[in-house]
C-alpha cells in the first residue's frame, strides 16, 4: 500500500509576523486544546471537516449575502460556523460569567470541539476565523495534525473518515468607500426594518451594529480588518488554496467570480489513491480543446481512405434518417430505427456520428439484438430463432421556437 502525500504547512512554511515568543504561546495553545480533545474524545473519534472553507472579508463585503451561494456550490448542507455566534454560545458565555476572557486559547478550543460535529463531517464554512497570528498558527497545527490523523489511520478501516483534508481561504474584497457605503446602508435597512417589527409585532428584530450608523466608526472597522484580519488571511496564502474575490459588482457578478476561484481540481481534493486509479480517463475539458480539428481529420479520412462507404453512410442518412429529422424540426429530437446492413460495420457508425457532429446535431447509436422465431423442429420441440440487429438513432438538435398567442 502506497504511503498518502502528506502536507506540514506548519514545518516547511515561515509563520509570517510571528516572533519566537508568540510561536510557543501558539504552540501552547494549541496542545493544550488538543491534548482536551484526545483525552475527551479519543483519537480515533477526531474527525474533522474534509473540506474547510475559511470566509473572510471587508464590513459590507458580503458574507452572509454570498454564504448560501458558496454553499450550494460547492454542496455543502450544513449552517456555517460563524465564530461571533459562536462566542455566544452557552459555553462562552459561562466563561464570561466565571469573569474569564475569550481569549485565543478559548476561541480554539470551542471551535475545534464545534469543527467535530458529525454535521460538518464533509464539509464547513467558518467565517471569522482566523482573526489573530496566534489564531493563524493554531490553524495551521490543527492542518497538520489532520495530516497526521489520516497517516496513522490510513490503511485501517477507519481510513474513510481521515481523509485527504482540502483548506480553501476565501476573501471578499470591497475598497474602504464601498465598505463604509455598504455598512450605512445596512444600518438604514436594519433601523427600517426594527422600527416596523418593533411597531406590528411581526417578524424578528435584526442585529444593529453601532458602527453602521457613523461613518467614522465604519471607516474605522474597515481599517482594523485590513490591519488584523487581512493580514492574516494574506499569512496562509502560499499554504492553502487562496481566493481573492472581488466582491464590489452586483450580486450576479459576484456569484461568477466565485463560481471561477472554485473551479473543481480533482488533484486538489482526491485521495492521491483516487486520482492515481482515476489518471486513464481523460478530463472532458481536455479531450475537447482539439476536437473540431480532430473531427475533420476523421472526416477527411474517411473519403481519402473509405471512399465507397463513405458515400453509403452519407445516403443512408440523406435518405432514411433527413426524412425523419425534418419532420421533428420543431421538438429538436428524432429517434429512428434501422436495420440497414450498412451499419453493421463499426466504422461505419463512426462516419454516421461524425457526419452528424460536423452539421451540428447530437448523434447516439445503441445496437439491440432480438431473436426472432422461425420455426420449430418437430423432432425435439427446439424453437429456433434468429438475431435481428436494430440500430436505435438518436439525433437531438436545437428545435424550432413556435410563436404562441
Amino acid at each position: 500500500m502506497p504511503n498518502p502525500t502528506s502536507a506540514t504547512p506548519a514545518q516547511t512554511t515561515a509563520v509570517g509576523k510571528l516572533n519566537d515568543l508568540e510561536i510557543k504561546d501558539a504552540h501552547l495553545i494549541f496542545d493544550s486544546v488538543w491534548q482536551d480533545l484526545e483525552t475527551g474524545f479519543g483519537r480515533e473519534n477526531l474527525r474533522f471537516p474534509k473540506e474547510i472553507i475559511l470566509l473572510g472579508g471587508a464590513p459590507g463585503a458580503g458574507k452572509g449575502t454570498n454564504t448560501a451561494f458558496i454553499k450550494k456550490t460547492r454542496g455543502l448542507t450544513c449552517p456555517p460556523i460563524v465564530v461571533s455566534s459562536l462566542l455566544d454560545s452557552p459555553e462562552a458565555r459561562a466563561l464570561k460569567d466565571a469573569g474569564n476572557m475569550v481569549g485565543d486559547r478559548e476561541v480554539v478550543g470551542l471551535l475545534l470541539r464545534e469543527l467535530l460535529k458529525v454535521e460538518y463531517r464533509d464539509g464547513v464554512i467558518l467565517d471569522g476565523f482566523p482573526r489573530t497570528k496566534v489564531q493563524v498558527e493554531c490553524l495551521k497545527l490543527l492542518v497538520d495534525k489532520m495530516h497526521a490523523l489520516r497517516r496513522e489511520f490510513y490503511s485501517t478501516p477507519l481510513s474513510i473518515h481521515f481523509r485527504q483534508p482540502t483548506i480553501h481561504i476565501m476573501v471578499l474584497f470591497v475598497d474602504e468607500k464601498q465598505s463604509v457605503a455598504r455598512q450605512l446602508k445596512r444600518g438604514r435597512e436594519t433601523k427600517a426594518h426594527n422600527t416596523e417589527v418593533t411597531r406590528t409585532g411581526i417578524g424578528e428584530l435584526w442585529e444593529d451594529r453601532p458602527t453602521d450608523h457613523d461613518a467614522a466608526l465604519a471607516s474605522r472597522r474597515y481599517r482594523v480588518f485590513k490591519e488584523q484580519t487581512w493580514d492574516a488571511l494574506q499569512s496562509l496564502k502560499e499554504i492553502f488554496h487562496y481566493h481573492f474575490i472581488n466582491a464590489e459588482g452586483p450580486i450576479a457578478e459576484v456569484e461568477q467570480n466565485i463560481l471561477r476561484e472554485l473551479e473543481y481540481q480533482s488533484t486538489l481534493e482526491l485521495d492521491p489513491r483516487t486520482v492515481d486509479r482515476l489518471r486513464g480517463v481523460p478530463v472532458a475539458s481536455e479531450i475537447i480543446v482539439h476536437a473540431r480539428q480532430e473531427l475533420v481529420k476523421r472526416l477527411d479520412s474517411y473519403e481519402l481512405e473509405h471512399a465507397e462507404k463513405f458515400a453509403r453512410v452519407i445516403a443512408f442518412i440523406e435518405k432514411k434518417i433527413i426524412p425523419i429529422v425534418l419532420r421533428h424540426a420543431i421538438s429538436g429530437v428524432a429517434h429512428i430505427n434501422a436495420e440497414d446492413p450498412v451499419l453493421e460495420e463499426p466504422v461505419a457508425l463512426a462516419m454516421l456520428i461524425d457526419v452528424f457532429s460536423e452539421r451540428g446535431y447530437h448523434a447516439v447509436v445503441d445496437l439491440h439484438k432480438i431473436e426472432v422465431p422461425e420455426k420449430v423442429d418437430l423432432a425435439t420441440g427446439e424453437i429456433r430463432c434468429r438475431m435481428k440487429k436494430v440500430f436505435r438513432i438518436i439525433i437531438r438538435f436545437q428545435g424550432s421556437e413556435i410563436r404562441r398567442g
